[in-house]
């Protein structure tokens, strides 16, 4: 990630989720905590696509970032709670099924409309099924994403 942000301008964060879908929640969960962190620095701006990331992509395009960061739970068939970078090529190797529109699409849309680099931070869910609740394993990686995007963008 470090890498990745080495000479960002402007970041714009998309968390992606379903909140009534146990992990699934947790890009919904983290953009909503780091929008509280980064109110005030306008260089990063955060959205919550909660399952409809789609609607934001001229929100996104408006603010002309040089970095798209798309947060999502992806079964990557990993330890639940694992966090991995996946690059836009890749996404098409995982299984992401709660949103309306697949994300591959999405990427690719953003990719075709902004010149923006793009990386997606897949979280591995130990559970999407019907609860309002997320397990422990993400509730830590939320955390450890906190300080990682708060230590990187501060």
């Amino acid at each position: 990630m470090k890498e990745f942000l080495k000479e960002h301008q402007k970041v714009v964060i998309l968390g992606i989720g379903n909140d009534m879908r146990g992990d699934d929640a947790v890009g919904t969960v983290l953009a909503q905590k780091l929008a509280k962190i980064f109110t005030e620095n306008e260089k990063i701006t955060v959205f919550d696509g909660k399952t409809v990331p789609e609607n934001f992509t001229g929100a996104i395009r408006k603010e002309r970032p040089s970095h798209i960061i798309l947060v999502d739970a992806v079964d990557m068939n990993k330890k639940p709670g694992q966090i991995e970078l996946i690059s836009r090529k890749q996404i098409a190797n995982y299984n992401i099924s709660t949103h309306a529109m697949p994300l591959s699409f999405l990427i690719k849309y953003l990719k075709s409309t902004c010149p923006a680099e793009l990386i997606i931070v897949g979280i591995q869910p130990k559970t999407t099924i019907l609860v309002n609740k997320m397990s422990v394993e993400i509730e830590n990686s939320i955390e450890m994403l906190l300080k990682l995007f708060t230590n990187l963008l501060q």
